[in-house]
């Protein structure tokens, strides 16, 4: 099984046929997607709506062409005042394409209304066959693994799982040790990036979304946190690197040093 993945986060709004050949081109057989696509840094990409027929025919035809697959439908958001039924159409599109889950996170600061917005996603999802991932993210609602876990206790579903970011694993306080305790089961995708045990700057977002380091190349527990995931889950390779991205370097040139990396942290452990 071909585990890796890139994530579009990687990509900072590269359009998806262009991320479809582009993860071809350095061995990985997936991708994520979002349905909506902006430009987050200026390179040129033009916004895309997968909403959109013509793109969604152009990528199919690149996803057989390349025997690639979408392995996540990202940017799904539980906002104030919002019902998650909006996404209704998103998740037909992402359903038609084949995409076997979705990530949530939520920026509604109400808990409770979170969680049963949770719910009503994931039962929306599961009726077009795809399964719901929670994201702990910190400083949003659901910000460490143990308000993720109540979480899951409260969806009750077990098409509703966990999704494990290694940067946002480690600087929420947890570690392999926590995953290895979980329930078979509770995982259902993975994240990886490195970073620093500090931040490298005032504002943890910029930092997520920007500014990660290759795997290997910081200072994350990556060895141990992968040989406590299951098996059988993707690993999606999530470093948006801004820097290198604005002074010229191309996509494949930033992602193949992670591809690399990646492979052969998993070669290195039990996760392999």
């Amino acid at each position: 099984m071909d585990r890796l993945a890139i994530g579009c986060l990687s990509v900072f709004g590269l359009p998806p046929v262009g991320l479809v050949n582009l993860a071809a081109d350095v061995g990985c057989r997936h991708i994520s997607t979002t349905v909506r696509g902006f430009p987050l840094v200026p390179l040129g990409y033009r916004p895309f709506t997968l909403k959109d027929t013509a793109l969604r025919m152009e990528l199919r035809a690149a996803l057989n062409h390349r025997g690639a697959s979408i392995s996540l439908g990202d940017g799904f958001l539980v906002l104030p005042d919002t019902d998650v039924a909006v996404y209704c159409g998103d998740l037909d599109v992402l359903a038609e394409l084949g995409t076997p889950r979705i990530s949530v996170v939520s920026l509604d600061p109400d808990l409770g209304r979170t969680l049963d917005q949770f719910s009503i996603l994931a039962a929306l999802a599961a009726q077009r066959g795809i399964i719901t991932t929670l994201e702990p993210v910190p400083g949003l609602t659901v910000g460490d693994l143990p308000t993720a876990l109540a979480a899951l206790k409260h969806v009750a579903r077990p098409d509703f799982v966990l999704l494990i970011d290694t940067m946002h694993l480690v600087r929420s306080g947890s570690g392999a040790a926590d995953l290895a305790a979980l329930q078979p089961g509770f995982i259902g995708y993975a994240q990886l990036s490195d970073t620093t045990f500090r931040p490298r700057g005032d504002n943890y977002m910029d930092e997520a979304m920007f500014e990660r380091m290759v795997p290997g190349e910081g200072e994350l527990p990556l060895h141990d946190i992968l040989s406590a995931l299951p098996r059988d889950i993707i690993i999606e390779i999530e470093v948006p690197q801004r820097s290198p991205a604005m002074n010229g370097v191309d996509p494949i040139d930033r992602l193949r040093p992670c591809v690399e990396a990646a492979r052969r942290l998993l070669a290195g452990t039990s996760a392999g």
